[in-house]
């Protein structure tokens, strides 16, 4: 009797620690597969065909050297003709429950353009780049390379409902190098100020000159601002340094939108950038209606007006202005495709663009569609 208690004991102490040993090993897996899911990589790939209906789309070579090419708006991206290249965009990312890293690299075309300011080897590649500190649960710490605060539109064409992107996107800033912080002040508002190099110089900052930058947010509507030099103080007159007596450039923006009803969605932009009399001002709506999983039509419509000879719409006349119209349809193949069609109007007020004729013309009508691939 006393024999077979002993080993009834022995075998409660022998399952007691299975049970113990398995306990630890699964709550070691659960550990780990909590580790594996703070990091986590993403991206995407783009390309399009664009095409003019009273524009250039050939270049044609005169007897002279020279030629005349294909006409395009006066924004950034997507203004190829033919089939063209956007971008290939990778992201990794480590979020920790205090501390995080995001690497965002581009190649292509796009990404290029979008990293024009940074003149090292770093300008084809890298779009973002920083760390972040969650110094408690209502302020976040930043520091690094990190896209723009201001405006309605982003670099990725994953993150617009437009494939092609607004005046004022295009000639706003794109990113920032330095140091923000963000703070959530609760009921819906939050602040963010930032200290950081001239704009779009990502890695270096070669004039000695630093802007500075604040937002204001309250439920999902944003005022954003930024001042700040960007370009050198000074210059050698005679071999003698002179101040430039230029003022910084300040730009101020409105961005935000209002859900109306299940299927719809209003966004909203406007802005205003002035340099010494020099800058642009204008404001667009984006109206954009769910059909159902597969299918979204929008619309894009903006007024551009410029200051002096700012020179982005191209008209070489000063105090020009532009309204552009984008009608845009989503269409959404499986999981991660979507096709991206587009018209687009674009009218100035001087003559900008060169018609089949190869006459001036204030207007140009243009079509594209989008293949973006993203995951």
């Amino acid at each position: 009797m006393k024999t077979f208690t002993n080993t009834s004991y022995i075998k409660n102490l022998f399952f007691l620690a299975l049970l113990l040993l398995g306990t630890a090993a699964f709550a070691q897996e659960e550990e780990e597969e909590k580790e594996k899911k703070k990091f986590s990589f993403s991206g995407s790939v783009d390309g399009y065909f664009r095409a003019n209906f009273n524009g250039l789309n050939k270049v044609i070579p005169d007897d002279t050297g020279g030629s005349v090419g294909p006409t395009a708006p006066g924004t950034s991206f997507a203004n190829r003709p033919g089939f063209a290249l956007g971008m290939v965009n990778l992201i990794g990312a480590y979020e920790g429950e205090k501390v995080g890293v995001v690497a965002d690299l581009v190649f292509g075309p796009r990404g290029e353009e979008a990293v024009f300011g940074s003149p090292l080897g770093s300008a084809n590649i890298i779009n973002q780049l920083y760390v972040y500190w969650n110094v408690s649960e209502k302020t976040t710490l930043t520091f690094g390379n990190f896209n723009t605060f201001l405006g309605y539109e982003v670099i990725s064409p994953v993150g617009n409902f437009n494939y092609s992107t607004s005046y004022m996107f295009s000639y706003g800033p794109f990113s920032h190098a330095g140091i923000k912080a963000d703070f959530d002040l609760g009921n819906d508002w939050s602040i963010m100020v930032a200290v950081m190099n001239p704009t779009d110089f990502t890695d270096i900052n070669p004039f000695s000159e630093y802007s500075f930058g604040a937002q204001l947010g309250y439920a999902g509507q944003f005022l954003n601002f930024i001042y700040g030099k960007q370009g050198f103080n000074e210059i050698l007159v005679a071999g003698v340094p002179t101040d430039t007596d230029i003022k910084g450039l300040f730009q101020i923006d409105y961005t935000g939108g209002f859900d109306i009803g299940d299927s719809f969605f209003l966004g909203l932009n406007a802005t205003y950038q002035d340099t010494d009399g020099v800058g642009f001002w204008g404001a667009a709506i984006y109206p954009q209606y769910t059909t159902s999983d597969t299918f979204a039509i929008g619309l894009r419509a903006e007024y551009f007006s410029e200051q002096g000879n700012f020179g982005a719409i191209g008209t070489g006349v000063a105090d020009s202005d532009v309204f552009e119209i984008a009608l845009t349809g989503n269409i959404t193949v499986g999981e991660y495709l979507k096709f991206i069609p587009e018209f687009r109007l674009d009218s100035a007020s001087d003559d900008a663009f060169i018609n089949n004729d190869l006459e001036a013309s204030k207007s140009l009508a243009s079509f594209l569609v989008a293949a973006v691939f993203s995951y």
